[in-house]
């Protein structure tokens, strides 16, 4: 799969909620995964696919409404992938916000090597 295809399947995957699902077909079984910056209980780095799982999973129990998802074109340049994800949800204990994040990913043989968040 190339850069280009694997970017598409990424931002449909997101946009429709199903973060596990593009991990389980998209990612490599070594990706690293690079936070804006260690909080709520997440490292900074995490490494390996079922950690990267374990992660989405738990970030997942943290939240109590969810009010949409919205993710923008991919940009893509050689084998990194870009875009902004914007989410509208109320974690427990906290008041509803939005959240926006630039979204960064590495290609290598045809599987994402890594994914680093900016906000």
């Amino acid at each position: 799969m190339t850069t280009k295809q694997i970017a598409q399947k990424l931002v449909d995957y997101c946009r429709e909620g199903e973060f596990e699902k593009a991990q389980k077909e998209l990612y490599s079984k070594d990706v690293v995964s690079i936070e804006a910056e260690a909080s709520a209980g997440f490292d900074k780095e995490t490494k390996g696919l079922d950690k990267i799982i374990e992660k989405g999973h738990k970030f997942q129990s943290m939240v109590e409404e969810a009010h949409g998802v919205k993710v923008s074109e991919p940009l893509i340049s050689g084998n990194s992938i870009a875009f902004v994800l914007d989410m509208d949800m109320k974690m427990k204990g906290r008041n509803r916000e939005k959240m926006s994040e630039l979204c960064v990913y590495h290609v290598q043989d045809g599987k994402i090597v890594s994914e680093q968040f900016y906000m």
